[in-house]
């Protein structure tokens, strides 16, 4: 009993359930050694009770949780209920980021008495703590008991504290003090006007005649411009753009990360970064023998059956980087340089250091020299630093520039009349030897790695290798790395899609050296999460998409709802699993939602057309079952929605016909209220091969495949413009096919979709 009372205490998880009627326990030493990664020894008896006592103890000295959240518009004039409790007489300090801080005294405890309102003046503009008035101490101190309040006014109480992430300090009449972060939030995050189609990419697989071997910010900018306007097309949603963990070879997934925070140089278009106009003379015969290079490298992708070789493009693209950087910056570009590393500050620093350092040591900072792990605010990091200074400098002009291409990206997007412009996507967690993990080695759970729990589509569980967050470092630095994460992303994105989001909820945590069964669940204080999520999503101007998928808790996409935080509809998952087990009709699906046909880890609609994706599996081996069976049931599951496609006059050219086929599903999805519908760009040429296969790794080119037509002959995005198969697909948009169906009946429950997979 005093083990599942710690757990609980801390949000671990003492049993699960992978399917509504089924609970399964969590081994003992699964619960101690995550309660151990969270700083809490529960080896033995003794050492429980003593941790017990030393939490109920600190729980009594405390007047307020980590965080109290205070959502904008529906708190009113009452304070959050975590406050409720607090005695009649408590001074309440409030110091913001925006301006001076202010102070008042609770009321007692009546529902008939509204809090008073700071006056909005004193937020704007920064004072000194000598230009305070006499009722306001210094920002930093604790008001005393005798603190004079300033005088009620006119107002909406706490509807007149700005939004933003503030320091909030109690005292009780009886001298008792605490402090809490305060993060007022608004009641949810942007939405986009109206209904809106769009177009579903990995980008490294778009490849144009200009490209160096993949995909590139060049390509991006090229395909929004074009789409924008020809198509009339609203976003552009790609793979995550994260900074990858370099080695030989470099691992390819997008989603395990070096850093999250800081986007990867090897997306870089070489010749749009303005000083490479001005190479001298001495070095242009090298960057056009580098130039001559990467032709080749494209060349091969495009003409050979090659796979997309990430490494050797970063090889050719740094190499010509390193000349372009000789060239002075202007006075212009320099302030702007200067800007971007004061703005993004010891965060940029850090990863350019950790780069700088991987160059010297390898990518993983683990079998660094002892001196270097630990700390990277140590003196010998510092010294470490300052010796590769140049490398540093580099690596954070690197970021400047990539970032200006992001920038420029999303702008020819919204230039091009696209309502939402590019969707980026924020992946679940980061590689455990990259430039996050040694950055913010405190912030993460050592020893323990991010993955999901057995369910009926994978009895072994997964394991991702990503270290988790530890809910407790979050709450104690104001959630400052997912502030900063999310800041660094929404800063040029029209709206972000979180992989994984019920990750904001809970995660499934697996002890380093176990198996995935033997792993448990850890919650996270969600309404933190998502008051952060959407005062940095409000700041951007940007809507959130939730990716959620898999096995979801009951409740969660309700507060994501709630929160104005849009879901993902998959048609092959969209039934009514609770009662006949058919297609779930047009009507109700979700409203507020991405509708689309796959994703990068599912088959592309013409190989569930043709089955071709059972057959993928069968040649490597993949089945579980014999290959009639299977070929079986993704027969009779194609069936049932070529007959629901067809009773609703959506399949006009026969069940037969593939285009047709993959047209009916896109106006299938049109049918829908959802406000957002995805195209996988590859089904508008018929491609027959998926990006990522779960469950593999050598075995099938995860991440390196280029877009291909149905013959598997790569197209260039050129080609893509011209396309005849593609125009016809997006005319089915343009027509507005059928207008989005009432709902028949009462509405039913998102369905439950195979979990998220990562390669093993």
């Amino acid at each position: 009993m005093g083990l599942a009372r710690l757990a609980a205490l801390h949000g671990v998880a003492m049993s699960y359930q992978p399917s509504a009627h089924r609970t399964l326990q969590v081994p003992d030493d699964t619960v101690v050694a995550v309660l151990a990664a969270l700083g809490v020894d529960a080896r033995t008896p003794e050492a429980v009770r003593t941790a017990l006592e030393a939490h109920e103890a600190a729980a009594a000295r405390r007047l307020l949780p980590p965080t109290v959240v205070s959502w904008a518009g529906e708190d009113g004039p009452q304070p959050p209920p975590a406050l409720a409790g607090l005695p009649a007489g408590t001074v309440l300090r409030i110091e913001t980021e925006q301006g001076p801080a202010v102070e008042w005294e609770s009321p007692p405890p009546d529902p008939s008495r509204t809090l008073p309102s700071p006056d909005p003046q004193s937020f704007r503009g920064p004072r000194s703590p000598s230009q305070a008035p006499p009722h306001e101490e210094a920002p930093g101190s604790v008001p005393g008991p005798g603190a004079a309040v300033p005088p009620p006014v006119a107002g909406e109480g706490w509807g007149q504290l700005p939004l933003g992430v503030h320091r909030l300090s109690v005292r009780t009449p009886d001298g008792t003090g605490d402090a809490a972060t305060l993060v007022v939030a608004p009641g949810r995050v942007p939405q986009q006007p109206g209904r809106t189609y769009g177009l579903l990419v990995q980008l490294y697989s778009l490849l144009s005649r200009r490209s160096w071997g993949m995909g590139d910010l060049g390509d991006l900018a090229e395909l929004a411009a074009w789409s924008g306007r020809s198509l009339g097309v609203g976003f552009v949603q790609i793979n995550p753009l994260h900074a990858a963990v370099p080695g030989a070879p470099t691992d390819p997934s997008p989603y395990r990360p070096s850093s999250r925070r800081f986007p990867d140089p090897v997306h870089l278009r070489v010749e749009d970064v303005p000083e490479y106009a001005h190479v001298p003379a001495a070095d242009r015969a090298r960057v056009d023998g580098l130039l001559e290079r990467a032709a080749a490298l494209r060349d091969g992708v495009l003409n050979k059956g090659e796979l997309i070789d990430r490494d050797a493009v970063w090889g050719l693209k740094k190499e010509a980087l390193e000349l372009v950087r000789r060239v002075p910056l202007g006075p212009g570009r320099r302030a702007a340089y200067c800007d971007f590393l004061a703005g993004q500050g010891t965060a940029l620093e850090d990863h350019a250091t950790w780069c700088a350092l991987a160059e010297a040591h390898g990518s993983d900072w683990h079998a660094w020299p002892a001196e270097l792990r630990d700390d990277p605010r140590s003196a010998a990091v510092g010294r470490a630093r300052d010796e590769l200074y140049d490398r540093v400098d580099l690596h954070c002009w690197l970021a400047w520039l990539t970032d200006s291409q992001l920038a420029a990206a999303q702008l020819a997007a919204r230039g091009a009349g696209m309502p939402v412009g590019i969707v980026h996507d924020l992946a679940v967690g980061v590689h455990p030897g990259g430039a996050d993990a040694w950055a913010q080695q405190d912030a993460y759970a050592r020893g323990m790695s991010v993955g999901a729990p057995p369910d009926a589509f994978n009895a072994l569980g997964q394991d991702w290798g990503l270290p988790p967050w530890r809910p407790d470092a979050l709450a104690a630095t104001a959630y400052a790395p997912f502030r900063d994460l999310l800041r660094g992303l929404l800063r040029n994105a029209g709206a972000l899609r979180i992989d994984h989001v019920m990750g904001l909820f809970r995660l499934w945590w697996v002890p380093e050296g176990r198996p995935p069964t033997d792993g448990t669940y850890v919650r996270y204080d969600a309404d933190a999460m998502l008051a952060v999520l959407a005062l940095e999503a409000h700041l951007a101007g940007a809507s959130v998409i939730g990716e959620d998928l898999g096995t979801v808790e009951p409740g969660v996409r309700d507060a994501l709802a709630e929160r104005g935080v849009s879901g993902t509809s998959v048609l092959w998952f969209e039934r009514d699993w609770a009662g006949t087990g058919e297609p779930l009709p047009p009507g109700a699906w979700r409203e507020h939602c991405l509708a689309t046909a796959t994703t990068h880890d599912l088959p592309s609609t013409a190989a569930r057309l043709t089955g071709e994706h059972v057959a993928l599996r069968h040649r490597l081996g993949l089945l579980t079952r014999p290959l009639a069976d299977e070929r079986a049931e993704a027969s009779v599951e194609v069936a049932d929605w070529l007959s629901c496609l067809a009773r609703l006059g959506l399949l006009p050219e026969g069940a037969g016909d593939e285009e047709g086929g993959i047209r009916a599903v896109y106006r299938f999805l049109l049918r829908t209220p959802a406000r957002m519908v995805g195209i996988w760009l590859p089904d508008a040429v018929g491609d027959r091969r998926p990006q990522n296969l779960p469950g593999t790794w050598d075995q099938y080119p995860n991440w390196r495949l280029p877009v291909a037509d149905a013959e598997g002959r790569p197209v260039t995005l050129e080609e893509l413009a011209a396309s005849p198969r593609l125009h016809e697909l997006i005319d089915v948009f343009r027509t507005g096919a059928a207008p989005p169906a009432p709902p028949a009946g009462p509405p039913v429950a998102p369905p439950t979709a195979p979990p998220d997979a990562r390669p093993a």
